[in-house]
Order: C-alpha cells, then structure tokens, then sequence
C-alpha cells in the first residue's frame, strides 16, 4: 500500500496523461468496498464501472449521486429493467435481442440510453460481442432502434500477458471500429467512442485508438 498522499499524486498523474490523449476513464469499482470507491471519487473521479447489476445495484444508493454508472460486464436480458432508469452508458451491447430490450426500457423511461456494440476480439471462448465477420448484418436492425443512442463499440481482449496477443486484438479491434464508423455512422455526431483497455494494457490500447479505458486494479489494489 502507498500512502494516500502517494496515491492522489499517482490518480492525478494518470489524469494528466488521459487527459492529453483525450482518453475517459472508466474507474472499475467491480468486488471493491464502498470506502475504496469514495475515495477515488473523492479525487475527483465521476466515472465507475461495474460488472454486474446486483452488485451495481447494492452500490448506486449508498454512494454519490452524481456517479456516472457506466454497465461493462455482460448484461442478461432480464436485468436491463432495473438498470435503464439511471445507467450513463451500456458497453456490453453484445446482440440484437439485448440492444431490443434496452430499446424497450429505455422507451419505458422516457430515455435515451448511451449503448456501446461489443465485438468478440478475443480468442478465448468465454468472451461475449458481436462476431466481426457478421456485425454488420445486424446494423440495419440496431440503428432503427428508438431509445438507444450507440455512440460506438467496445472490445475485450484475450487474458495473456502475451502482448503481441494483445496487440494484435485491439488493431483488429480498431480496425473494425473504423470500417464501421466510415460505412454506417459517418453521419453520426456521436459515435466516436472506442472501449478498449485495462489496467496492464491501457497504454497500448490508447495506441489503437482507444477513446475509453477500463481500469480497477491499477487505482484500486494499492489504495490505503
């Protein structure tokens, strides 16, 4: 553990740094206690992530409101209900059938709700997203969905200290997002995020292209 002076200087430092690339992160609160993510909010941080919704849930209520909740776990249909009231951005859109849902609640509460289209980039199985091969044929479909807002796309690389590997998935990943952006949102004002990167591998996202990093272990392990 650092002393919290030692860690303030470590948050701002990489505020600056994102700062100048004109990257948003995403502060990932998943499994951390109530008191770690006060005090990354108290440095000024707005924006968290979460996984899950129960566990979103168990957290929203008991900490600021003016948190920007952003969902970045895989998102079961029947949970979108209890999160389209106040969720800031969804990064997990991984199929037509869940971006329908989010449609309908979204309408539901007189909202239009910030979606990102998540591509499965990784080679590992359990990872969830789009095919890229065939996301394309699904656009016509999404892009005619009331209530939805898809500001861009979102991409999980495959869990390797590998970083060839690495490399490797995020230039697909940006290339992708390109090819999309240039054939399909062109026109559209605010599609223009790309999510892609984490604590050990954020720094070489942002070399791809990446507007939205994800990153917990890095602000939260060594917090006092």
């Amino acid at each position: 553990m650092q002393s919290y002076t030692a860690y303030s200087k470590m948050y701002s430092e990489l505020i600056k740094f994102l700062d100048s690339k004109k990257v948003q992160l995403v502060a990932v609160s998943k499994t951390q206690p109530l008191e770690k993510v006060q005090k990354v909010y108290d440095l000024g941080q707005r924006t968290f992530g979460e996984n899950r919704v129960q566990e979103l849930m168990g957290k929203k209520d008991l900490l600021p409101t003016d948190i920007e909740w952003h969902l970045i776990g895989h998102l079961q249909k029947n949970k979108v209900k209890f999160i389209a009231p106040f969720i800031s951005m969804i990064h997990s859109v991984d199929s037509v059938e869940l971006a329908q849902v989010i449609s309908k609640e979204a309408v539901k509460n007189n909202r239009i709700i910030p979606v990102l289209l998540q591509v499965k980039i990784a080679i590992e199985e359990a990872k969830y997203g789009f095919d890229p091969l065939l996301i394309e044929d699904s656009l016509g479909q999404l892009r005619d969905l009331p209530g939805i807002d898809i500001q861009g796309m979102m991409g999980m690389g495959t869990f390797t200290s590998d970083q060839e590997i690495t490399l490797q998935e995020f230039q697909k990943m940006s290339r992708i997002y390109k090819e999309i952006k240039a054939q399909h949102f062109a026109d559209v004002a605010t599609f223009k995020e790309l999510s892609m990167g984490m604590s050990g591998d954020y720094k070489l996202a942002i070399e791809e292209g990446s507007t939205m990093v994800r990153v917990g272990s890095l602000l939260f392990n060594s917090i006092v």
